[in-house]
């Protein structure tokens, strides 16, 4: 799926979507089961009405149900919370995600708590953070099991590299390193509090870069040899484009790394085309075992 020092999520991801897809055909033939994914977005931000999108667009293409509800910007979390227990008990919803970030008035960690373990297609719940963090099977999120999938078909086996993960959020960094300690790394977290960063990232076999900060890191950073995981998707302004006109660029200065690393995920076409493919994983691998069937292998 790589070429070059280049590794190719957007590639990766197709296949991974090919595989979920056949999954999905499998299950429907011997079980008679279409696994559904319920997603819930409340309010008009147009990112995020894009993403919607293209999951459901995804979800459809993979033999799957895609279940949307689009609430108004002014619902109450009262309302939100009342939805997401229909979800629960709906027993043709494998996989509910909600949609951030939600309006101000609602409390984003109590919507993500109600939601049902077992239908946690995003892994947010502490319940499976609690079991990614003891080694026990959980639903995980999306985007940092992505970047492991893009690593292991990279690299192959991890054990004993080092890794450096920049950026210690509940979505990426800490499930980031959970992941890399499971395949038997050596794992360092490193944030804006960390002394002398450049230096700690320059120790790293595998940096991981989710700050959310344009180019911070910089290509003397880099190790010669080293994967680069570049999390970050940050719009900038591009001049050279035309007045107004931006451009999306990683948490890496991309040009000065890839020419120390052995491999980097380019900004955009890395990365982010794995996110909403691991969703679709994700939801197959909860619709099995909510009902005690083996989870094919993706």
């Amino acid at each position: 799926m790589s070429t070059g020092g280049i590794i190719d999520g957007k590639a990766f991801a197709a296949g991974l979507r090919s595989r979920v897809g056949q999954a999905v055909d499998g299950l429907i033939r011997e079980h008679g089961l279409k696994p559904g994914l319920a997603v819930v977005l409340v309010g008009d931000d147009p990112a995020s009405r894009v993403y919607v999108r293209n999951k459901a667009a995804q979800t459809v293409e993979a033999g799957m149900n895609s279940i949307e509800h689009r609430l108004p910007d002014d619902t109450t979390q009262e309302t939100l919370l009342a939805l997401i227990g229909e979800l629960n008990a709906d027993e043709a919803v494998d996989g509910i995600l909600v949609q951030l970030p939600l309006p101000g008035q609602i409390d984003a960690q109590a919507v993500l708590d109600a939601i049902d373990p077992a239908k946690d297609v995003d892994g947010f719940h502490v319940i499976n953070a609690g079991r990614l963090a003891t080694g026990g099977a959980a639903l995980v999120p999306c985007t940092p099991l992505g970047c492991l999938l893009l690593l292991k078909d990279r690299l192959g086996d991890l054990s004993g590299l080092h890794a450096v993960v920049v950026g210690r959020s509940n979505i990426v960094g800490k499930p980031m390193a959970q992941l890399l300690l499971g395949a038997n790394c050596t794992v360092t977290v490193a944030h804006s509090r960390t002394r002398d960063l450049p230096a700690m990232c320059r120790q790293a076999d595998i940096l991981v870069a989710a700050v959310g900060r344009p180019e911070m890191v910089r290509g003397d950073w880099v190790k010669p040899g080293a994967t680069v995981i570049d999390v970050g998707i940050n719009r900038v302004p591009a001049p050279d484009k035309g007045e107004g006109k931006t451009r999306l660029v990683g948490d890496v200065a991309f040009a000065e790394a890839a020419a120390v690393a052995g491999a980097i995920t380019p900004v955009p076409g890395g990365v982010g085309p794995m996110t909403i493919a691991v969703l679709l994983r994700n939801t197959v691998e909860a619709a099995c075992r909510r009902r005690g069937i083996a989870v094919p292998t993706l």
